[in-house]
C-alpha cells in the first residue's frame, strides 16, 4: 500500500494573474474540466494498474484547507490526514512531517510525494513508472522520477544519471543534481541523453527518508518532530504546532537531503509531463493550431502567430490583431501582456505590483470561503457591492460589524437570514437591511446554490471588520479565521 503525499501550498507566481497567493494555480482549471489538484489526487487514488493507493495525505496552508476538502469531494475522494502548515517552510519540513506522521502508525509505510500542480496525461504509464520505483526502494533507495527532456529547457533543474537509461525503464543510479542551466549547457545536456528534468516527485519508505534527514539535515528533525507531536486536531484537519514549525529551516528537500544522499535512484519517465511553470507551458499543453495560436475562453485571434490569448472572466472578450509571439491573459481585475519569450519573468510583474501595494499582486478576484465565495463588483470610499455565492447547506458565521451596515438582495435561491433575534426566509427578488452593529447570519437551507448581492455602506469596509460569535467551520477571528 502506497500513501500519496500531495503538496499543495505553493503560489505559482509565474502563472499570474490566474494564479495568485490567495488562490494558487493548483486549485484552478487551467487545462481541462478538473483543477490540477483534483487531477493529481485522482491519479494517486484507489487500486489501479497493479498499484494500491491509500487515502491521500495532503499538506497545505490554513487558508486552503476548505478548498482542499471541497475539491476532493467534487471528485469523490475521501482524504486521509490533512496536515496544516502554520507557515510555508518549503518542501523539506513538509515531507519530513508527512513521514513522521505516517511512521507513527506504520513503521514500513511507503510514501509517494508529488506536487499538486503537475500535468501527467498518460496515467497508466505513470503507474508503470511507480511500479518500477517500488522495486528500487526495497533496497533502501530513495527514488526520484526524471522526465526525459523534449527540448533544451533552462527553467528546470536536471538529474544526471550514472548510466544511459535502459529500454525497460527501470531505476538508474543518480550521479548528481544539476541546477537550472544556461541555454548552451541545456542544449548539451539535452543531446547527451543521460540528463532528465527534475520532476520533484519522490518514492521511498518513511523510515528511509527519516534516516536520510537524520544523516544530512539533523537540525530539521527536532523542530519537525515537535510540530507533529504537538499538533492539534481542528475539525478534520491536523494543525502542526506553530511555535515548533517556526524553528524549522525554510529549505527544499533537494538542498536538505537529496543532493547529499548517496542512495538515490532515478526512474526515467517518457510519457508526457508538465509542471505548467509558465504561460509558455500552458501554450504547449493546449497544442497550438497551424498558426501557433492557442485561445482559451472568450478570445478571438485575427492574423496572429505563435501567441496565447486567454480570457478567464465571464463576458470579457479578448481580441488580438496581428500579434506575434505574444501572450495575453485577461481577468476582470488584471491583464497580462508579454512577449512569449519572457514567460519566466512574470514573477517580476508580481514583485512590481507588491512594491506598489496593488491588491492584484496576491488577492484573487473571488475570495473562497468554506461556505462558498464572494467577489467585489464595485468598491468606493464608503461603499462596496459584492456578489455572494453560498453552497447548498453552507452558512456564514454569526457575526457583527463595527463600521458598516449591509443590504442583501437575493437573486438566486433562498436565504435563511438571522438578524438579532429574528430569523426569516428571504427568497428571490426580496431584500433585507442589516443595521450597523446587529448580530446576523445568512444560510442556504436549499438544495441549489444561493446567490445574493450585498451592498455595504460605512466608514470602513475592510474584511477584518468582523466579530464571529458562532461558526460551523470553527474559524477564529480575523478576515478568514
Amino acid at each position: 500500500m502506497i500513501t500519496p503525499v500531495i503538496l499543495c501550498g505553493g503560489s505559482g507566481t509565474r502563472l499570474w494573474p490566474v494564479s495568485r497567493k490567495s488562490y494558487p494555480k493548483q486549485f484552478s482549471r487551467l487545462v481541462g474540466n478538473e483543477t490540477l489538484f483534483q487531477a493529481s489526487a485522482k491519479r494517486l487514488s484507489g487500486a489501479v494498474d497493479s498499484l494500491s493507493f491509500a487515502a491521500p495525505m495532503i499538506l497545505t496552508g490554513s487558508d486552503f484547507r476548505f478548498i482542499v476538502t471541497e475539491q476532493l469531494a467534487e471528485v469523490g475522494i475521501d482524504p486521509g490526514a490533512i496536515l496544516i502548515e502554520p507557515e510555508s517552510r518549503n518542501t523539506a519540513p513538509a515531507i519530513l512531517a508527512a513521514a513522521m506522521h505516517l511512521i507513527a502508525a506504520d513503521p514500513e509505510a511507503i510514501m509517494l510525494v508529488a506536487p499538486s500542480d503537475h500535468v501527467v496525461p498518460d496515467i497508466t504509464a505513470f503507474h508503470s513508472a511507480v511500479s518500477k520505483g517500488l522495486a528500487a526502494i526495497t533496497d533502501g533507495k530513495l527514488v526520484t522520477f526524471g522526465i526525459k527532456p523534449t527540448h533544451a529547457e533552462t527553467a528546470y533543474g536536471y538529474l544526471e544519471l550514472a548510466a544511459q537509461p535502459n529500454e525497460s525503464g527501470t531505476a538508474v543510479n543518480l550521479k548528481q543534481f544539476v541546477e537550472k542551466p544556461d541555454e548552451a549547457r541545456a542544449q548539451d545536456m539535452f543531446e547527451a541523453g543521460t540528463f532528465m528534468w527534475n520532476a520533484g516527485i519522490f518514492l521511498f519508505k518513511a523510515k528511509d527518508i527519516i534516516a536520510a534527514f537524520e544523516a544530512h539535515a539533523l537540525d530539521l528533525t527536532g523542530p519537525v518532530m515537535n510540530a507533529v507531536t504537538n499538533a492539534k486536531t481542528d475539525l478534520g484537519f491536523l494543525r502542526l504546532d506553530p511555535d515548533a514549525w517556526a524553528q524549522a529551516e525554510d529549505i527544499s528537500i533537494d538542498y536538505a537531503v537529496m543532493e547529499r544522499a548517496a542512495n538515490l535512484a532515478v526512474v526515467p519517465f517518457d510519457a508526457g509531463w508538465s509542471d505548467l511553470g509558465g504561460w509558455d507551458a500552458i501554450w504547449r499543453e493546449f497544442g497550438p493550431d497551424e498558426n501557433g495560436v492557442v485561445t482559451s475562453g472568450d478570445a478571438t485571434p485575427i492574423e496572429c502567430e505563435n501567441s496565447l490569448l486567454r480570457s478567464d472572466s465571464e463576458n470579457l472578450e479578448v481580441v488580438g490583431i496581428g500579434l506575434k509571439n505574444i501572450m495575453v491573459i485577461a481577468m476582470n481585475d488584471a491583464v497580462l501582456v508579454a512577449d512569449m519569450s519572457r514567460a519566466q519573468d512574470v514573477k517580476e510583474a508580481v514583485a512590481a505590483l507588491k512594491a506598489k501595494g496593488a491588491a492584484q499582486a496576491t488577492a484573487f478576484p473571488k475570495d473562497h470561503r468554506p461556505w462558498g465565495w464572494f467577489e467585489s463588483l464595485i468598491i468606493g470610499d464608503r461603499f462596496q457591492v459584492k456578489r455572494i455565492h453560498v453552497h447548498p447547506g453552507g452558512a456564514l458565521s454569526l457575526q457583527s460589524h463595527f463600521h458598516r451596515s449591509e443590504h442583501w438582495i437575493v437573486v438566486e435561491g433562498t436565504a435563511r437570514v438571522t438578524i438579532d433575534d429574528d430569523v426569516k426566509l428571504v427568497t428571490e427578488n426580496q431584500s433585507v437591511y442589516l443595521p450597523l452593529g446587529c448580530v446576523h447570519r445568512m444560510e442556504n437551507p436549499g438544495k441549489v446554490p444561493m446567490v445574493l448581492i450585498e451592498v455595504q455602506t460605512g466608514s470602513y469596509i475592510g474584511e477584518d471588520d468582523i466579530i464571529r460569535y458562532e461558526d460551523i467551520y470553527s474559524r477564529g477571528q480575523g478576515a478568514k479565521g
